[in-house]
């Protein structure tokens, strides 16, 4: 006998909405629906008729609140921000105490704070989950970091375990093998609670600041290749599914090999690469990253790159112009015997800077449980990033097991076996980035990351220089070496020879 009423309803069936509703049907959970545009709704559930658990299609709010057992567990899918606050606005009122209300778009962490607050206020629960995966993640097995309440999370729990995505309990992989009606079955789920009110939304706001380092690394690996070695981009597909074979073995080095082998498809003879315009979209959530790396003084110079390569890449029309008039200097040929070599340089420089990336995003964390007074465990985090989302890799088995051995670890650049890799690939990675330097391809992510990794290294910055430059112009103060941490002077310039006052 079917159930009367519904485990839960999603609202928004946008690509992601829709896969999210499919996915959950497909585990045996009864979903209701409800679009503004009521036809969308109503095509949807004819569309997809067989699920496990069933599709229920509803016209208006009021009809859609009613379908959902109790507590009312409500997942919404629209554009983060005025939209969101939109539909918690006309769904407070038809709410009981105690149910629950799930924003799984990609929200402004603050947000997520004020609106679990305000929601509480009304005796209502309010989760900010992040989901990560794109439209294939949201169908077959996401990575869901949901943040709030821990009594809602225990509701939701059996849920988001179901429908997130599996990896391999010994190995850390993902499982293979999902199909419409067919979910993977065993494995460790991807996703945990991350913490309370804005934890999920901040963490996913950083794995998405990650992701956009990731992806503009494997840009520069792409453009050192192209532009240096003169490597056409078949052959280059080739490097990058060799690449993916061993310690690179991710999502984005996957699809980039599947790329570069593309042809286009309006000319046969050309590659897909070579027709798409140069130029970069973002949605924000880089720029959210880097900017509160600077409000919080935490370095995260490879994230904050990768966004500014993207905002240089917009203004085409003016580097076209540019590019007439700046000249740099003429690439020498690569002789074939060095082409392996110089390959490999590249690999190790792509892996290395991915390690200082990620060793700023989980530096920038561990600030902000101290700033939102969160309880973060970096472990897991790693671990639910292993599958379902677009930074999964076997990467990140590593850096579980990192924090296993040191749970208060305070770089990843310190752990033993992230110590030992960029110890033996770092003559390669200074090579890579002084020859794009010297041969004119610009590889902002790879010089920040190794900037970062030589100064985390340095017992001693110019800094002091910098602070007495500080106290000469700004009367700012200073501290002194031989002297205890906390104690501050002043010299009276511009005359030296006065006697210092003490702060």
């Amino acid at each position: 006998m079917a159930k009367e009423l519904s485990d839960i309803g999603l609202i928004g069936l946008a690509v992601m909405g829709q896969n999210l509703a499919l996915n959950i049907a497909d585990h045996g959970f009864k979903i209701s629906v409800f679009n503004r545009t009521t036809a969308k709704t109503d095509k949807f559930v004819a569309e997809n008729p067989s699920n496990p658990g069933g599709l229920v299609g509803t016209k208006t709010v009021k009809a859609f609140v009613k379908s959902l057992a109790k507590p009312r567990k409500i997942i919404i899918l629209v554009q983060a921000g005025r939209a969101t606050d939109a539909v918690i606005d006309g769904l407070v009122p038809l709410l009981d105490q105690d149910d629950i209300i799930i924003d799984g778009g990609n929200a402004l962490w603050t947000d997520t704070i004020r609106r679990e607050k305000d929601l509480k206020a009304k005796g209502l629960r309010f989760i900010g989950s992040g989901v990560s995966g794109g439209e294939e993640g949201a169908r077959f097995g996401p990575s869901l970091m949901p943040g709030g309440d821990k009594s809602a999370w225990k509701e939701l729990k059996p849920i988001w375990n179901a429908i997130a995505a599996k990896v391999d309990r010994k190995t850390g992989r993902p499982l293979e093998g999902a199909a419409p009606g067919k979910p993977v079955k065993g494995g460790v789920p991807c996703t945990t609670h991350i913490g309370d009110n804005g934890a999920g939304h901040y963490v996913k706001m950083v794995h998405n600041g990650i992701e956009y380092g990731d992806m503009q690394m494997i840009c520069e690996a792409y453009a050192l290749m192209q532009g240096i070695l003169g490597i056409k981009p078949k052959e280059m597909g080739e490097i990058f599914t060799q690449w993916n074979a061993g310690a690179l073995d991710s999502y984005l080095i996957e699809i980039t090999a599947d790329i570069l082998k593309q042809n286009d498809p309006t000319n046969k003879r050309k590659a897909f690469v070579d027709v798409v315009l140069d130029t970069a979209g973002q949605k924000g959530t880089g720029k959210w990253t880097s900017t509160n790396a600077l409000d919080m003084g935490v370095p995260a110079p490879t994230i904050a790159e990768s966004v500014f390569a993207r905002c240089i890449s917009a203004i085409k029309e003016e580097r076209v112009a540019a590019s007439k008039l700046l000249k740099g200097p003429k690439i020498k040929k690569t002789p074939a015997a060095k082409k392996k070599a110089l390959i490999e340089a590249i690999r190790d420089a792509l892996y290395c800077s991915k390690i200082c990336s990620y060793a700023q995003g989980f530096q920038l964390m561990r600030e902000a449980q101290k700033e939102y007074d969160w309880k973060l465990n970096f472990g897991q985090i790693a671990q639910i990033w292993r599958g379902g989302c677009i930074i999964r890799a076997a990467f990140l088995q590593k850096i579980t097991e990192a924090y296993a051995r040191d749970p208060k670890l305070a770089n990843l650049l310190l752990d033993p076996y992230f110590n030992k890799t960029v110890k033996k690939a770092q003559d390669n990675w200074r090579k890579v980035v002084a020859l794009a330097a010297e041969c004119g391809v610009p590889a902002p992510t790879f010089s920040s990351s190794l900037a970062y990794y030589d100064s985390y290294r340095s017992a001693r910055l110019p800094a002091n220089l910098l602070q007495a430059q500080r106290d000469y112009f700004g009367a700012h103060t200073y501290e002194r070496v031989d002297q205890k941490r906390g104690k501050f002077y002043h010299i009276d310039w511009p005359d030296p020879a006065r006697p210092q006052l003490e702060m």
